[in-house]
């Protein structure tokens, strides 16, 4: 069983001089896995959440690129929330570990990084079925 403990934050190399920041990933150096699609969330209204699912499979890390929002993760016993705000510090998810995106500030842009391109049977959208998934 995947526990949040395999939930972290991670934070990236930050280059900063007088003309700004720059910070960079690099897939299995500085998140433990392949990238293989990339994809990004923006223009939540206030008051909407997005994801709520798990994985079988896929890895992701997220990645507040501007804004703010909280992460809910839940291993089916326990739960954490992490808060994302700064756009050099995001969060790796593990597969089988529930999570859920809410609190969005205005103009939040969250950028996601997974290790498996897009697959329906992959996900776990049923929490119900994500709690007997993990049990077994």
């Amino acid at each position: 069983m995947t526990s949040i403990d395999a939930c972290r934050a991670i934070s990236l190399p930050r280059i900063h001089d007088p003309r700004g920041s720059l910070s960079f990933v690099e897939a299995e150096n500085h998140i433990p896995f392949p990238i293989r699609r990339v994809f990004y969330v923006y223009g939540v209204p206030p008051g909407e959440s997005r994801g709520a699912h798990a994985h079988h499979r896929c890895h992701q890390f997220l990645l507040c690129l501007s804004g703010a929002l909280d992460v809910c993760v839940d291993d089916g016993v326990s739960k954490r929330t992490f808060r994302l705000d700064q756009p050099s510090v995001g969060l790796y998810i593990p597969p089988k570990i529930w999570a859920a995106e809410t609190d969005f500030a205005p103009g939040t842009v969250l950028l996601v990084l997974a290790s498996d391109r897009y697959e329906a049977d992959d996900y776990l959208r049923d929490y119900d079925a994500f709690l007997e998934a993990v049990r077994t």
